[in-house]
């Protein structure tokens, strides 16, 4: 290993490996996107510690899509994350589909929440809603209560009265970009889907169970290839995800099961703890 690499590698592993703790209220107060010194986007740490510097905004309407929840200043994104959003909303309307409804992206500056979720620090997650069909100004710009709820959940099962295949279709074109890695969505819904899929089922495997998920999808996309301090998860397991382990959501909790020791929270990755130390965060703030 040459001199240069050594020094990447020392670097790398400081970056990850230091780390203070700071405040989602550091985060929620940065206004614009962290502007980057050579043009490229920067994804930093993992989906749940993380932070990002040169994203984007996605602009607030355009082909078959409209952001929502405007007020929460969250519709920021990797560059990569803002064309995948452009090209679904394209292809939901090239489909026939109502518009599309873009919820949470990521804050300016990616990093922690002080409501509403652990991932989506770094601009490589999105919510789109179940909800389908353009909103008013208004709404869009606050849209708390306006969610539609698919899944029956003392049933635990899609509410047939509410899903149709506009929902269907959407997910399946969502997970068939192939920089997407994951596609979170309710143990109902995902039941649904494999219940509908037909003999296509290559994408189902992206479509993953989890908790909530029952009006909206979280759309998950993998680290660039150019992202150097982006840490990826591990890929999904194979197969269409349609077997025991999917079933295993609706078994009743194990006795014990909530009684875990509290979570600690990491560190955040160094290079997110120097951002908020930089002389210039007062620019960001405005």
């Amino acid at each position: 290993m040459n001199k240069k690499a050594v020094k990447t590698a020392v670097i790398l592993t400081a970056l990850f490996a230091l780390g203070v703790q700071a405040s989602p209220q550091d985060w929620q107060q940065i206004k614009r996107p962290i502007p980057s010194e050579d043009g490229m986007a920067k994804p930093i740490g993992s989906y749940s510690n993380g932070c990002i510097i040169g994203a984007q905004a996605l602009p607030i309407k355009g082909e078959g899509y409209q952001v929502i929840r405007m007020n929460r200043n969250r519709y920021y994104g990797h560059p990569e994350m803002i064309s995948y959003l452009k090209r679904l909303g394209e292809k939901a309307k090239a489909a026939g589909l109502p518009t599309m409804l873009v919820g949470d992206i990521a804050m300016p500056g990616g990093g922690r929440f002080l409501t509403g979720h652990a991932s989506h620090q770094m601009g490589l997650d999105a919510d789109i809603w179940l909800r389908m069909g353009a909103m008013s100004d208004a709404d869009a710009l606050n849209s708390d209560g306006k969610g539609l709820l698919v899944v029956d959940r003392k049933a635990q099962r899609v509410d047939e009265r509410v899903w149709n295949s506009h929902h269907a279709t959407l997910i399946k074109l969502a997970a068939q970009e192939p920089n997407v890695t994951r596609i979170f969505v309710n143990p109902a819904i995902k039941v649904k889907l494999c219940q509908t899929a037909g003999h296509d089922r290559g994408w189902l495997n992206k479509i993953r169970p989890w908790f909530g998920h029952d009006s909206h999808f979280h759309v998950r996309l993998k680290c660039p290839a150019d992202a150097a301090y982006c840490e990826d998860q591990a890929p999904v397991p194979a197969g269409d995800g349609c077997g025991d382990e999917l079933y295993s959501w609706f078994e009743p909790a194990k006795p014990g099961a909530g009684s875990s020791k509290p979570k600690v929270v990491p560190p955040e990755p160094f290079l997110c703890q120097q951002i908020l130390n930089s002389p210039n965060r007062s620019e960001w703030l405005e």
